[in-house]
């Protein structure tokens, strides 16, 4: 099968409402593709199942899993090529959905200094002119535009179409050994990673390294944590820390680190509960699979045990590893008949700016904009 070929057996199963996910993780050379030979949306509980899981932000409501053994799976070079652009995205939104973002923004403030809540994040949704039927040319845009990213399209008949390019690692595992990364802090590529950054986001990205270290004390005594970073993904900046370690025990608890990380303050805010009730009572809209995650559940991995021999003798000592690749579903769209729905959010502390944390939203949105 050939990158042309894959796209078009996408094309073909999202006309034949059939489930499939197309994906390609950051700096990769390949695209993955995984095609649900049935219809059946079939959930996984304690991510003990082999798949591709899509889960919602709210952790109440069940995962999606499609599974490899009940699918077709392709691993293809992907090939690059410029793909038009039938006409530029402007901003849609209105004087009113600023006007009711900055007053949230405000209302998670004051919340801050009179209580217990240190930081929560903020999100819209925003409307645009697009059709799903268009999904394979957005797609190959943001394999294009977006090569450091997480870019993937996922279809459910029975649930939707999502497309996304994430710059964020919620989880990579390789036996009991894994790997995650905190993100936060935000500001405009100006064509230099070489920037300062204010208390503000210093503050955010503290508070997020803090909770994830915290948080997998429970499995692992031995974490590793990286000098913090700037990193960019598409035009925006952040700030960014990676985190390592391996599990207490021989095999790795994937429900329990998931369950660990997942909504991470990056997402949600500090303390977690706390700044998801928040969430819940004050968007007035639902995430749906917006910041949730999504990626490779134990992926069986072979590799050799000296790849510069390519031998027979060579392959009979492979090894299988199991890994999985989980990602945070930000800078997405959800795809309906004719219309779709960017979701973008940004981190507040009791230090935010309401018309800045507006701007960043306008921001993370052209990763998507740019693309269509």
């Amino acid at each position: 099968m050939t990158f042309s070929s894959l796209l078009n057996s996408a094309e073909v199963y999202f006309n034949d409402a059939l489930p499939f996910v197309i994906y390609r993780e950051p700096n990769a050379t390949n695209v993955k593709g995984l095609f649900q030979n049935n219809d059946t949306v079939y959930n996984t509980i304690d991510y003990s199942e082999r798949g591709f899981v899509f889960a919602p932000f709210d952790t109440i409501e069940k995962s999606i899993l499609i599974p490899f053994d009940n699918s077709e799976f392709y691993a293809v070079p992907v090939a690059y090529a410029e793909v038009s652009l039938n006409t530029t995205i402007s901003d849609s939104t209105t004087k009113i959905d600023k006007e009711v973002h900055i007053n949230r923004v405000k209302k998670a403030i004051g919340a801050m200094q009179s209580g217990a809540l240190q930081k929560v994040v903020i999100s819209r949704k925003e409307r645009v002119d697009v059709k799903a039927a268009d999904f394979i040319s957005i797609y190959k845009r943001l394999l294009n535009n977006y090569k450091t990213a997480f870019v993937y399209c996922w279809y459910h008949p029975k649930v939707g179409m999502w497309l996304g390019a994430t710059p964020e690692t919620l989880l990579k595992t390789q036996g009991n050994r894994f790997t995650t990364m905190s993100l936060a802090g935000t500001q405009k590529y100006e064509g230099t990673e070489a920037v300062e950054w204010q208390a503000k986001e210093k503050e955010e990205q503290h508070i997020v390294t803090q909770f994830i270290t915290s948080n997998l004390e429970a499995v692992s005594n031995n974490l590793k944590v990286s000098e913090l970073q700037t990193v960019r993904a598409g035009g925006v900046l952040h700030l960014k820390t990676e985190i390592s370690g391996s599990a207490n025990t021989r095999f790795l608890d994937l429900h329990a680190v998931l369950n660990a990380l997942h909504p991470t303050p990056a997402v949600c805010g500090v303390p977690k509960l706390l700044a998801k009730r928040f969430i819940l009572d004050n968007e007035n809209y639902n995430r749906e699979f917006y910041a949730g995650f999504l990626g490779e559940l134990n992926y069986q991995e072979k590799t050799n045990r000296n790849p510069k021999l390519r031998n027979v003798e060579n392959s009979a000592y492979g090894t299988v590893k199991t890994v999985s690749n989980v990602y945070v579903n930000l800078r997405c769209i959800q795809l309906k008949e004719s219309e779709g729905f960017i979701y973008v959010g940004g981190g507040i502390t009791a230090r935010s700016n309401p018309e800045l944390e507006w701007e960043e939203t306008i921001n993370k949105s052209k990763t998507i904009k740019n693309s269509l």
